[in-house]
């Protein structure tokens, strides 16, 4: 049995369940479900942390010492606050040539779940508008190592704001 990532929680879901079941379904059963959907939907939504993706990115690093994956990937090392969610932006676009140039089902798996933990957690900065960032193939291309250490930096402001 797969346990369900924190990413994986919608408070949509339960509250479309409460409107159906409250409209259509008025038997005791359909209570209780109604019941227990207004319940789960009144829920605080658990969102992805920044912290997970470090970890998975933690993990990639030590996956990738063992194979070799010969990609360049436009890396942000010198990017300024002003311009991190377009930054962040750009790196999960790189991850996806990861997953390309990689036939690793652990790295493959690590990556994918990063991009869903990541673009959970970016989500909640809306859509945030930045002017005066390097388009992502402006950046300078290098190797899988000092992308993903550009990336945990990248990530790190997010934990830390300053």
């Amino acid at each position: 049995m797969k346990i369900l990532k924190p990413y994986m929680r919608t408070t949509s879901i339960p509250c479309y369940l409460c409107f159906l079941l409250n409209s259509h379904f008025l038997t005791e059963a359909g209570i209780h479900i109604f019941i227990w959907g207004c319940l789960g939907a009144g829920l605080p939504k658990t969102e992805a942390n920044w912290n997970d993706v470090i970890k998975d990115l933690r993990k990639i690093e030590v996956l990738i010492q063992s194979i070799h994956i010969d990609a360049t990937l436009y890396t942000e090392s010198d990017f300024h606050p002003s311009c991190k969610v377009t930054t962040m932006k750009c790196f999960l676009l790189e991850l996806r040539v990861i997953l390309h140039e990689s036939s690793d089902v652990y790295i493959n798996e690590t990556v994918r779940n990063m991009i869903i933990l990541a673009n959970s957690s970016l989500s909640s900065n809306g859509n945030i508008t930045e002017s005066g960032c390097k388009e992502c193939e402006e950046l300078e291309e290098k190797n899988i190592t000092e992308f993903i250490q550009s990336f945990v930096r990248i990530v790190q402001m997010f934990i830390h704001p300053s």
